[in-house]
């Protein structure tokens, strides 16, 4: 049978695109009241630090992740990952102070420092090159899925139960999207056992040169992630926003249905003129976020948010496994990965810093994150060469 009409929706696919949606709601739920939990415990000015500590962890862990899911296979890194999710759901109501807090969240970010690492080189096994932006668009779908309901769910249960409740629930998604897994096949065909002498890197392990192009757009537009994962609990509740999970549902809900659509023109037309309108969304919605003066306005500007992220994943993802060689896609992805962390992180810290719990400041904090991607825009318009813009063979 040839590639082109090879279909990718196995049972495979499906398990591993299922144990996405439940991964994701796991660690999104518990989002939008963590800047008020940290507030009882008395670290209000330490709301930067919620997502910044988490994303380092998860950048940090990267090249780590990408060695061993080409060394001793995917699935074992996908549960690390997973179990780490469900271990810290459980911690979150023992820590009583702001230090054990912080703590927690840098080793909760080891659980997106491995999992997302596996799934997509899992899915660049087992789909074909001609569908591959597609497949990974309809992972990201299911992914989005999960970052969708889970905050909506989170502050839910938050209202009607307790905040230590939400964490329970956490911890419940994660451990089913680990027994999800124990179902798949494993797609490495030489992998090794591990040992620790895995865990020692050459400069040319922890770094995939081939990726730059892809990696230099991601942590630009990660900016913007960033500042709405710090700062949309605190923009919804000065807007009368009661449940802080709406805006999150909104633009990832938004994000479903074009990131499908997106995978398949980017097959089509090439990687790099989905981005090219992705990242001008991007930089417009930061700033109709700023413009934002009652709730109705900001989930609009959600809803354009979540077009442009659901174009932007994918289309970045499947750019990084065009540009990476097969043997090494996990420390292609991996690099990618690290750079998306990092302008989280980055993105995160640097709104937190600029809004300083000024809630006038959140209109140029804003603003002043769009021109991340706008950068990004315009490397992707001027300073791409003309080779790297088209679909790899």
């Amino acid at each position: 049978m040839k590639e082109q009409h090879t279909s990718f929706y196995t049972l495979q696919f499906g398990l591993l695109c299922f144990s996405s949606f439940l991964f994701y709601a796991s660690f999104n739920m518990i989002i939008p009241e963590l800047p008020g939990y940290l507030m009882r415990l008395g670290g209000a000015e330490f709301k930067g630090f919620i997502i910044g500590l988490f994303t380092l962890t998860a950048g940090l862990s990267r090249p780590v992740s990408g060695k061993l899911a080409d060394k001793i296979g995917r699935i074992p890194v996908m549960v690390f990952g997973a179990a780490v999710c469900f271990i810290c759901g459980f911690l979150y109501p023992v820590m009583g102070s702001v230090a054990g807090f912080l703590m927690l969240r840098l080793v909760h970010g080891l659980s997106t420092g491995f999992t997302p690492t596996g799934n997509s080189a899992y899915a660049a096994d087992i789909v074909p090159q001609t569908h591959r932006g597609e497949a990974i668009g309809f992972l990201g779908l299911c992914g989005s899925s999960g970052m969708a309901l889970g905050p909506a769910i989170g502050s839910l249960v938050a209202d009607m139960f307790s905040v230590e409740f939400m964490f329970y629930c956490s911890s419940v998604a994660s451990l089913l999207s680990v027994l999800i897994l124990a179902g798949m096949k494993e797609t490495v065909q030489d992998r090794i056992p591990f040992h620790w002498s895995l865990l020692k890197f050459s400069r040319q392990e922890i770094f995939e040169p081939r990726v730059i192009p892809p990696s230099l757009v991601i942590i630009l537009s990660s900016f913007g992630f960033g500042a709405i994962l710090t700062l949309t609990p605190d923009l919804s509740e000065s807007l009368n926003l009661t449940n802080k999970g709406l805006f999150f549902m909104c633009f990832t809900f938004a994000s479903l249905g074009v990131r499908f659509f997106a995978g398949k023109i980017s097959d089509r037309y090439g990687r790099v003129a989905v981005l090219r309108i992705s990242t001008a969304l991007l930089t417009l919605s930061m700033i109709l976020v700023g413009f934002a003066y009652n709730a109705a306005t900001l989930l609009a500007a959600s809803v354009l948010f979540g077009f442009a992220q659901g174009m932007n994943s994918p289309t970045v993802s499947a750019w990084t496994v065009d540009l990476s060689l097969k043997e090494h896609r996990g420390r292609g992805l991996a690099t990618m990965y690290v750079a998306m962390e990092a302008g989280i992180g980055l993105g995160a810290f640097l709104s937190g810093a600029i809004y300083a719990n000024n809630v006038a400041m959140l209109p140029y904090t804003f603003w002043i994150i769009s021109l991340f991607p706008l950068m990004a825009f315009l490397y992707l318009n001027f300073g791409v060469k003309r080779k790297l813009t088209a679909v790899a063979g």
